[in-house]
């Protein structure tokens, strides 16, 4: 990326955090011709809403709504997630780019947003939100216990706060039954604990959290380990436990032969174009890094089991498909194929031969077992790029790792302590932070594989993982601790946000609400619930205050002509793709 000079007095500064997050990963690639590639990020992008810090981008583009969803109000992430994301982007824009160019007439320059960033982010719950099939989110028994300051970890007997997974039903009953809960229990908590992922939500009955809180965490741990599930405490240090690399890239064999020659290379919209990529993935962390190598014009054929992939079915549906499976997998190839039979492997490797990049976020292990290792597939393809997502990378050594879900992630690495103020308990955000940020590295680590096979002509293998991920996402050394005008506003209506130049002016604060903010913050935002969100809004403006609505409904953006240049509509709405090249 170009640097970036000082903005003068009264211009909109640059978002930093994304600025380095991209400088840092293209660091990383070690290819001096992204230097090159000029690119901007801002912060709003086709988002017509003024937006200039990274809280505001959350209020508008959805992010603290869905965070937000089990406490049942929007709540901000005490992190700089969204202009995170916006520095991947930024970075996958230069690489992408640097490869249009040395395959035709590529793209001049790149740019991005912080608010295409937060709408990325949301991508699949906003699929969800706009479907044309009715929404069916599964709400918990009604002796499930609110959370009011949102997703609530489970404490053992010793005080100890941990993080559950299995992503099957047996072993959750298995585990359960081991610590004592009633089967009635067990079932009502399934469903909630299952769907998490996609509803952002998780009320588990009471009865569950009682069970835990009379054991202690050997107990809960031998219970786990009989019963096949994964228990991790949750870190109360905001920092992670090692500080890994994004990804990390190892050539192989020799120099190959020339890549497969075909049509649309180099064009400025489509730098990807002729590049084709096979995956092998599941669940969101692959799937969405097939995703963005095909909005940036690689061709993707997906492997997927006979019948089809079982997420296709999850509710709410668009057209005949479930809506968060299409938001990450429209526009692939399918071929469906049975990989634990040789005829499917063969099948692997047929597609492989005619392929750039293969792609899989499989289990540990399963690769070897499969003999779909890269060694294997080069000799079909020596030029090939074979990309693993994985969930913890090489963090647990030769020893087993736990499952390499989003919210165990988040526990271990500190995102789940960071990303929560003081004085709440640390726990992981029920939005798919890692599982979306991570699938944006793995794509980052493809395009930098393909840079160095354009280097060296050798094959090459990538890795990354929900972790490495993870530790992307900048964090205090001590958690936040908010003020009472740091969260959300309740108006008669909604809620408004002001940004970090409206706090700033709490003498401003006092003339509009008619309290003072500095000594009454609470008289002066009680007064706010007196009138609607419009009408606060342009007495801030009136005022010279920024303030934000916030997004309270996705299903909204879809209607609200501020996003109408960042939204498509179809069977569903998802945000258009994130770059502009020109």
């Amino acid at each position: 990326m170009t640097p970036t000079t000082p903005s003068p007095p009264g211009i909109q500064a640059p978002p930093q955090v994304a600025q380095q997050v991209a400088a840092r990963l293209l660091a990383l690639v070690g290819d001096p011709g992204t230097a090159t590639v000029p690119c901007r990020v801002d912060w709003a992008g086709p988002v017509d809403v003024p937006l200039a810090d990274e809280r505001a981008v959350q209020a508008a583009c959805g992010v603290m709504e869905v965070h937000g969803r089990a406490s049942g109000r929007p709540t901000p992430l005490a992190v700089d997630y969204a202009s995170t994301v916006a520095g991947v982007l930024a970075a996958q824009g230069v690489c992408a780019a640097l490869l249009g160019r040395a395959r035709g007439a590529g793209p001049a320059w790149v740019r991005t947003s912080v608010g295409q960033a937060a709408l990325f982010g949301v991508v699949q719950y906003l699929a969800a939100a706009t479907a044309d099939g009715q929404e069916q989110e599964t709400a918990g028994p009604r002796r499930c216990a609110p959370d009011s300051a949102g997703h609530r970890p489970f404490v053992s007997a010793d005080g100890v706060v941990f993080e559950v997974e299995t992503l099957e039903a047996e072993r959750w009953l298995g585990f359960w039954q081991r610590l004592g809960a009633s089967r009635g229990a067990v079932r009502d908590g399934w469903a909630p604990f299952q769907q998490r992922f996609g509803t952002a939500t998780c009320g588990l009955p009471e009865e569950l959290h009682g069970v835990v809180r009379r054991a202690s965490l050997a107990t809960v741990r031998e219970a786990a380990a009989e019963a096949g599930v994964s228990v991790l405490p949750v870190r109360e240090s905001t920092a992670p436990p090692v500080a890994p690399r994004a990804w990390t890239l190892s050539p192989l064999g020799r120099a190959g032969g020339a890549a497969p020659a075909r049509t649309g290379q180099g064009a400025v919209g489509s730098p990807l174009a002729g590049v084709r990529v096979v995956e092998s993935t599941r669940r969101v962390q692959g799937p969405l890094a097939g995703h963005v190598l095909r909005l940036l014009g690689a061709e993707v054929v997906r492997i997927e089991p006979p019948g089809g992939d079982p997420m296709r079915g999850m509710p709410p549906l668009a057209g005949a498909v479930s809506a968060r499976f299409r938001a990450l997998n429209d526009g692939k190839r399918v071929v469906e194929a049975d990989i634990t039979t040789p005829a499917g492997r063969r099948t692997v490797r047929e597609l492989v031969a005619d392929a750039d990049v293969f792609l899989h976020n499989w289990a540990p292990g399963k690769a070897g077992r499969l003999r779909l290792e890269a060694t294997d597939l080069c000799s079909a393809q020596p030029r090939l790029v074979y990309a693993w997502a994985s969930g913890w990378g090489g963090l647990w050594g030769s020893a087993a790792p736990p499952l390499g879900t989003d919210f165990l992630v988040q526990a271990h690495s500190g995102l789940a302590a960071a990303v929560r103020p003081e004085p709440q308990p640390p726990a992981p955000s029920l939005m798919t932070l890692t599982d979306v940020l991570g699938g944006l590295v793995s794509a980052q680590a493809v395009l930098a594989g393909l840079l160095a096979r354009e280097r060296t002509g050798r094959a090459q293998r990538v890795d990354s993982s929900l972790f490495s991920a993870a530790a992307l996402v900048p964090r205090p050394r001590r958690r936040a601790r908010w003020g009472a005008w740091e969260q959300p506003l309740a108006t008669a209506d909604g809620y408004l946000w002001l940004t970090d130049a409206a706090r700033a002016r709490p003498e401003r604060i006092t003339d509009v609400v008619g309290a003072d903010a500095a000594l009454c913050p609470e008289a002066a935002a009680a007064r706010l619930a007196a009138r609607s969100t419009a009408e606060w809004s342009a007495r801030c403006a009136r005022a010279g205050l920024a303030a934000v609505p916030v997004c309270t409904d996705l299903s909204r953006l879809a209607a609200d002509p501020r996003f109408a240049a960042a939204l498509v509509r179809d069977e569903y709405v998802r945000p258009i793709a994130p770059w502009e090249f020109l």
